[in-house]
């Protein structure tokens, strides 16, 4: 069973060692990797750029049957995680199954079923160059695996032309180019520099910039952002400094018990559980911050009813906060011996009067060079609007598109947002999965793709649930809106190991692993090893991997910790699943 995997990224690599580890006599599966690069690690090797990290943890990104020592770093540079992923492919034998410098030009349906995959590779007298000689395959299965971040996506702006045309020093070049080609600070200093976009990406280049020396940065944002650190800084309460030399990353906060395990149907369906959340991380935020539009978030805040977990990604590029609060922040001065949450050290601004300034998308520029923004009620809409803003430098980090241009259109192939079998595959066209097309609003997609990998080899084995259950993991999004493909990572996580029978029960873990295991299956996130306990893909080495790297999530946490974001949720979450199963059996026995 000949199986063609289109991208050498996380998701390809994750997707090439499961059927490598589930192939057998009944399903001999035969993978290999086509990737175009002459490298592995796609948008982390090819996208990357100076100083840029993970914001998603080591302990929720890393794959869960190969792991990173403790004493690593919780976020690894980029470098550091494409190192990982090349061990990982030696580990596993995957790196024998990679064709590096094959580009896929045509995929279409076989005369006899199965798939016909077209490629071209580089030249060998020119390695920079593509032999159009094409070469052929035929496949039983085929994985698409290229990810989100491909294509630069760059928005018209009237005018973009007129950058820089005015400036006296002639010296300086006009520069405009997306974020995909931005490399280091040497590209920002002594400049104007506007960024379009307050994604991950916008968020390190406009703090690149402010250290890198510019002359102006201008960070805009279409609709507003959602800020958090990706690791909990410290905080004081009364006087009390709650510090720790060792934070606790975001992404590994949210418990699994009664939130993502054990949940009742109504209660998952109603997304009561990220309502309640939202509304109580706001109040906390106030109290400890003086703003609830994101933790130390001045300005920059989301429309309320987009304001929660249940609707955006959340940033955790918080770098550039301090920089950016500056003009905004307005908090009475005794409200911060009270509480307040404290930026590390090494992103605060200088005792200068330089800010990062907040602005809208402009609508366009004038003949001068000048960005004109619309106006509207947002506070950086009425303060920009003051300003003459003549930048020499304008980024896009309007993120990235996909193309499947290579799929035959007269054999009517899905795309991702097609795939209505869990975001993995198309009803009838089960052959054809899509890895590491979704992102979580708070997660990573990594461990997300090695789930939708397990999904997929146990819907080809016919070994998934019949009929699967409604999908209640979705972010919650207008018809209108432009990213469509968000989910929760815990509950998307949770629903596919349970489709295949990977999702443990209490009574199970305790009986087979004892209480260690069990306390940290119900106070930890959903981290794919979990579902290594049982099930299909049952392996030997989660149960250490939970006991010590895993566990050490939970105790990071400390006391207070774990009795504010764990127990007390959790009896919260257990009360609201068993109201809703008594109130589902008085229905059943009077109806």
């Amino acid at each position: 069973m000949k199986v063609v995997i289109i991208g050498a990224g996380p998701a390809g690599l994750v997707t090439c060692k499961t059927l490598l580890e589930a192939a057998s006599e009944e399903y001999p599966f035969d993978p290999i990797i086509l990737e175009q690069e002459d490298d592995i690690g796609g948008t982390f090797r090819y996208r990357s750029y100076e100083n840029a990290n993970l914001v998603s943890s080591k302990q929720l990104t890393s794959f869960s049957d190969f792991r990173l020592p403790l004493n690593h770093p919780d976020h690894l540079t980029l470098e550091q995680y494409v190192d990982y992923l090349r061990d990982y492919s030696k580990h596993f034998h995957v790196e024998e199954r990679i064709r590096l410098g094959c580009k896929v030009v045509k995929m279409s349906r076989g005369p006899n079923g199965g798939h016909v995959i077209t490629y071209i590779s580089k030249s060998t007298e020119d390695p920079t160059q593509w032999d159009p000689t094409p070469i052929t395959l035929y496949a039983t299965y085929v994985a698409l695996c290229t990810g989100l971040h491909v294509i630069p996506s760059i928005p018209s702006i009237p005018g973009i032309e007129h950058v820089l045309k005015t400036r006296e020093d002639t010296t300086v070049q006009p520069a405009v180019y997306h974020s995909v080609d931005y490399k280091s600070r040497s590209q920002l200093a002594g400049r104007h520099v506007m960024i379009l976009g307050t994604g991950e990406t916008g968020m390190d280049i406009a703090y690149e910039a402010a250290k890198a020396g510019a002359d102006e940065v201008v960070l805009c944002s279409r609709s507003g952002f959602l800020s958090f650190p990706k690791a909990l800084n410290d905080f004081e309460v009364l006087g009390f400094k709650f510090e720790s030399k060792n934070p606790v990353p975001i992404d590994s906060l949210i418990t699994n018990f009664a939130e993502t395990a054990y949940v009742h149907p109504w209660v998952a369906s109603s997304h009561i559980r990220w309502f309640v959340s939202d509304f109580v991380i706001k109040r906390v935020l106030w109290v400890l911050t003086g703003t609830q539009a994101g933790c130390n978030q001045w300005v920059g805040e989301l429309e309320p009813e987009r304001l929660g977990r249940a609707y955006v990604f959340l940033n955790k590029s918080h770098k550039a906060m301090p920089y950016i609060n500056r003009p905004y922040r307005s908090r009475p001065i005794y409200m911060d011996y009270v509480s307040r949450y404290i930026d590390p050290l090494e992103d605060m601004p200088p005792a200068t009067n330089f800010a990062v300034d907040l602005a809208p998308f402009p609508t366009h520029f004038l003949p001068s060079g000048r960005a004109v923004f619309p106006l509207s009620k947002r506070k950086d809409a009425i303060r920009m609007a003051r300003r003459d803003v003549k930048p020499d430098t304008v980024i896009f980090a309007t993120g990235y598109t996909q193309d499947f241009g290579f799929l035959d259109p007269e054999s009517g192939y899905a795309t991702p947002s097609e795939a209505d079998i869990r975001n993995v595959a198309k009803t009838g066209d089960e052959t054809v999965a899509f890895i590491g097309f979704v992102r979580p609003g708070v997660g990573a997609i990594p461990p997300i793709a090695e789930m939708q990998a397990m999904f997929w080899v146990s819907l080809i084995k016919g070994q998934v649930r019949k009929p699967l259950p409604p999908p209640h993991y979705h972010l919650l999004v207008k018809e209108t809106a432009r990213i469509k493909y968000g989910v929760d990572h815990s509950t998307y996580m949770s629903t596919l190991a349970k489709d295949i029978g990977a999702a443990p029960g209490l009574w199970e873990v305790f009986r087979e692993y004892g209480i260690h295991v069990l306390l940290c299956y119900c106070f930890g996130a959903a981290f794919t090893t979990f579902y290594r306990l049982v099930g299909p893909y049952r392996s030997s080495k989660a149960p250490e991997i939970i006991k010590t790297e895993l566990w050490d999530t939970i105790t990071r946490r400390g006391i207070l910790g774990n009795l504010l974001m764990g127990l007390i949720p959790m009896m919260f979450y257990s009360y609201l699943n068993l109201t809703a199963f008594v109130l589902e059996k008085i229905v059943s026995i009077l109806y």
